[in-house]
């Protein structure tokens, strides 16, 4: 069985004291909540207060994103020693609003669920092995832009995304990842892919991981679904069978309505 795990990614949102805030709100929602793995994934300036805050809860804590080198000059960069350093033991990788692959630079994707960062398929792969030699369970996100699902191109799309995501990674490694499905089209926009095909389209990722490393390893690995996750629809979402969690964004700044979230996995 794969433990559910829902991970809260806040983007760009949170000072330090509503970070901690927050976690004063939402710790005593989730007591008790065996049986889940939850992760809450602040900025990188909140990163030790939000650990501080945490305590002994069981709460893991998250990155955005990182580089993949250890140190040098890469202005602006934090890389995986620096993220251990903070307390945390997540990262995530491939954000579609990290994605450089439509070419359009700011402001003209200003309020737009789209990349704007220049992430490549290299850039995420050589980022995820950075973070596995760290020790950081990465979060690697694939997904389809709406072009891309009107075309019929969503399985070509999160299969290579996949693929390419995996280039070089040992097929005894991949139970130590975890897998986001976020369809571009349904982020920040209130769009929630249907239930029944998001499960299918992780389950394309499942039998892709399959397909290079085995049934094994497809079976181990803990595919999440995000895209407006919200406490309305999450109970149906996480019920399904490729579905072993949520990567949540706005739905999870909010201490009661990421709780929800949470209490929908254990039902």
């Amino acid at each position: 069985m794969r433990t559910p795990i829902l991970a809260g990614n806040w983007k760009l949102n949170k000072t330090i004291a509503q970070s901690r805030e927050f976690v004063a709100s939402f710790t005593p929602l989730v007591q008790g909540a065996s049986g889940v793995d939850i992760v809450l994934c602040p900025v990188f300036t909140a990163l030790d207060a939000t650990r501080e805050a945490i305590g002994t809860a069981p709460i893991a804590l998250g990155a955005q994103d990182m580089y993949w080198k250890d140190a040098g000059a890469y202005t602006g960069e934090v890389s995986a020693p620096l993220l251990q350093d903070a307390g945390a033991s997540y990262v995530v990788l491939g954000h579609s609003e990290r994605r450089g692959r439509f070419g359009v630079p700011e402001p003209d994707l200003e309020g737009q669920a789209g990349a704007v960062f220049g992430d490549s398929d290299q850039s995420v792969n050589k980022k995820l092995e950075a973070a596995l030699a760290h020790g950081l369970t990465p979060i690697v996100c694939v997904g389809e832009t709406l072009a891309e699902r009107q075309n019929g191109h969503t399985d070509a799309v999160v299969e290579n995304q996949t693929v390419m995501a995996l280039n070089g990674i040992e097929a005894n490694q991949i139970s130590k990842l975890v897998f986001a499905y976020e369809p571009v089209w349904a982020i920040g926009t209130g769009e929630t892919c249907e239930a029944d095909e998001a499960n299918r389209v992780c389950g394309v990722i499942r039998a892709t991981i399959a397909t290079g490393f085995g049934a094994e390893a497809g079976d181990a690995v803990r595919i999440q679904y995000g895209g407006s996750v919200k406490p309305e629809n999450a109970a149906q979402l996480l019920s399904l069978p490729h579905i072993d969690g949520a990567l949540v964004g706005g739905a999870s700044l909010k201490a009661d309505s990421f709780a929800a979230i949470v209490k929908a996995a254990l039902a």
